[in-house]
Formats: structure tokens, C-alpha cells, sequence
């Protein structure tokens, strides 16, 4: 679950509480919705932590742990995870609908809402490197096809084969009621692996995602930064580390603020 959940209400496992009486939780809201998975991955970890130590890891703890674990064993460089989070009481739909970038984010929005939570933009282009692993829906770009088939005037020339191949791919679920299930890597090029290809493909004209074109815009600050990392695999994984450390740490829960939950969808 590497991504920009962490940014709701900061790494407390907010978003692994389901639905209450008292809340609606934020699984549900439309950034995570037929997105997030691995649920069930995190209630085994956490089953087999609490049968040898009750309470004494947090859900949160897992969830920052899990991350770097994910990237390490797709590849990626690995961090030392700072410990002692504790989980929230509550979670919140609306503020990740509002909080968690969406895919048709401009340069603008997207610097925004990292800066509002202490982050600058090359956290933000850092953390976008983790599009290098990962799928996305035909309804997270196909909006954005139209616009893309010929020109591109704001950043590199489009692989028009690219995007053509986009275009059938979502055109052929276009009918059905899978239309907005069909999947796409969101780097074609290397999808299981964690390393710079999301960043040559940048460069390259075959950004997937409106929210990742935008980081290569012509007069984007970010544009040299994206250039950078293309060049130098090394660079970005030593932002990238620093960038998840300091994501990992955004208002962690301390003392009675928090609890170490026994069940991760639920407080105890």
C-alpha cells in the first residue's frame, strides 16, 4: 500500500478501518475505491504478530514497514522505518475525497497538497516514482486520451503508439460493464520492478496518468527533477528513501492520541 493514503491524516492506519455506525471509513472514498488491496495481507501480519506479542505493534507500524518491504523485494533500495506509531480511533471519506491527489491532478494541485502537509516537490516527484509498480483503471486516464492523440505542446513529444494502444485498450471494455475495470501498468516497460523506468518514460512521451504528464510540462519546475532521476537511477532512490521516511513520520499518533489496535479494521 505505498502511496499517497498516508497523506489523509498522517501514517496512522486510518485507511484499514472499515465502516461504522459512526464513520464512514475511507476505503470507500473515490481515490481508494477498486484501488486499494492487500487488506487481507495486513490482517495476517497482524494475527501473527498479536499471537506472540498482544498490543505492542501498531497497524500503522505494519503499514510503513509493509511499504519498504514491498519496494525491496520488487527491487527498490531499502530504509530504516522509524517505530512506535499508534493507530487512529477514527477514519474520515471525506477528507481522503479531498486530501489524496487525483489522478487528473494539475502541477498546481498536486504541489498544494504536498506542501500542505510539510512535503515539497521532490518529495512529490519522488514519491510519483512509485507509479514504476502498480496498475490503474481505464476511468483513472481514458478522459484524458482525446487530448493527447496528436500533440503535446506542454512537455515531450507523445509516443502516439502509446497512446493509441491505450485507446484500444479501453475501447474494447467500452460496452461492457467491465469498462472501468480494464487495467494498465502504470510503466509498461518494466511493471513488477521497482527502478527508474517510470521516469524515462516520462521524458520519453508515455506518461499513463494526467497527474503524471504534468510533472514533465514544459515550464513545470518539477521538469528538471523528473530529468534527473531519468538520468541517474541512484538519485531518485536516495530521494526516495528520504522522501518515504519523511511521509512515514507526517503527525504520527503518540500517547493516549492513539492505540495499538488488536484488529486492524477495527478499534478495539
Amino acid at each position: 500500500m505505498t502511496g499517497f493514503g498516508i497523506m489523509v491524516c498522517g501514517c496512522d492506519a486510518s485507511v484499514l478501518l472499515d465502516d461504522t455506525t459512526t464513520f464512514a471509513g475511507e476505503k470507500t472514498a473515490a481515490p481508494n475505491l477498486n484501488s486499494l488491496r492487500g487488506f487481507e495481507v495486513v490482517d495476517a501480519i497482524k494475527y501473527g504478530l498479536e499471537s506472540v506479542c498482544p498490543e505492542t505493534v501498531s497497524c500503522a507500524d505494519i503499514l510503513a514497514t509493509a511499504a519498504r518491504d514491498s519496494v525491496v523485494l520488487s527491487g527498490g533500495p531499502g530504509w530504516d522505518v522509524l517505530m512506535g506509531r499508534k493507530d487512529s480511533l477514527s477514519a474520515s471519506k471525506t477528507d481522503a475525497n479531498n486530501n489524496i491527489p487525483a489522478p487528473n491532478s494539475d502541477l498546481n494541485t498536486l504541489i498544494a497538497k504536498f506542501k500542505n502537509v510539510g512535503l515539497d516537490s521532490t518529495d512529490m516527484v519522488a514519491l510519483s516514482g512509485a507509479h514504476t509498480i502498480g496498475q490503474a483503471r481505464c476511468s483513472s486516464f481514458s478522459s484524458s486520451l482525446q487530448g493527447r492523440s496528436t500533440s503535446n505542446s506542454d512537455g515531450p513529444p507523445l509516443d502516439l503508439d502509446f497512446v493509441a494502444s491505450l485507446k484500444q485498450l479501453c475501447a474494447n471494455t467500452a460496452n461492457s460493464s467491465s469498462s472501468n475495470a480494464a487495467l494498465a501498468a502504470l510503466d509498461l516497460a518494466t511493471p513488477a520492478t521497482f527502478d527508474n523506468q517510470y521516469f524515462i518514460n516520462l521524458v520519453s512521451g508515455e506518461a499513463l496518468l494526467p497527474s503524471d504528464q504534468v510533472l514533465v510540462a514544459g515550464n513545470s519546475p518539477t521538469l528538471e527533477i523528473v530529468e534527473s532521476y531519468a538520468i541517474d537511477p541512484l538519485a531518485f532512490f536516495e530521494d526516495f528513501k528520504r522522501s518515504m521516511v519523511r511521509m512515514g513520520s507526517l503527525s504520527p499518533l503518540t500517547g493516549e492520541n492513539g492505540q495499538i489496535r488488536r484488529n486492524c479494521r477495527v478499534t478495539n
